[in-house]
């Protein structure tokens, strides 16, 4: 199996984090333990992953639904969009970025559907937890494992909002790289020069793509 970029590593091991069934599907997200938080949502995605695997290979796209009741609730999609923006927030307008937001949502959606495509009996290991009751930024260390191959050192990135004290995920760093980073790096540079509207419709577009099985 090839290395994967950091976007396909972040799903990829969202999509390990069930085979281990720290929890059994259907339970509470601890929403308010960033750790638990990783582990249930995983454990949630990946066992209705498993369930629906006949309707997936008649219609793969059901991956999409997947991804966006299960997943995405526990993503801060939000932040993680107005961070790709960066130092072009200024130059956007607001209804410029309330299309952009949820266009890069489903943007997302698509990428990590695709990913649930490559998942092939892995196994992932757990840093311990760390206490978190100071923090508003917490990292999720964790390792894959697969035979024959060097472990890939994978944190999540989960920050707890203010008011609600809930935590999401808004990055993930795989063997060094930043999901988040990266996409503000491929993206940025195509708002400054084109706009920020240019880019939601690319993103649009790349979003109506079908899910397949390669």
């Amino acid at each position: 199996m090839k290395r994967f970029s950091a976007m396909k590593k972040f799903v990829f091991c969202l999509t390990l984090l069930g085979c281990s069934s720290w929890v059994h599907a259907g339970a509470d997200v601890a929403k308010k333990d960033p750790y638990l938080m990783i582990k249930t949502v995983a454990d949630i995605t990946f066992n209705r992953f498993s369930n629906e695997q006949a309707a997936i290979q008649e219609d793969p796209n059901i991956l999409k639904t997947i991804v966006r009741e299960e997943l995405m609730p526990y993503i801060n999609y939000q932040y993680a969009a107005y961070k790709v923006i960066g130092s072009n927030f200024k130059k956007t307008n607001k209804d410029d970025r309330a299309e952009f937001v949820p266009a890069f949502r489903e943007y997302l959606i698509t990428s990590y559907a695709q990913v649930f495509t490559l998942y092939n009996n892995q196994k992932v290991e757990f840093a311990p937890a760390k206490d978190f009751s100071d923090d508003r930024v917490v990292s999720v260390d964790t390792s894959v494992i697969e035979p024959g191959r060097s472990p890939i050192n994978i944190s999540f990135r989960v920050r707890k909002h203010k008011k609600t004290g809930e935590w999401k995920a808004y990055d993930m760093v795989a063997e060094g790289v930043s999901l988040l980073d990266s996409k503000q790096s491929e993206l940025s540079s195509l708002i400054r020069q084109k706009g920020l509207p240019h880019v939601t419709d690319m993103l649009k577009e790349k979003s109506a793509r079908d899910i397949v099985f390669k």
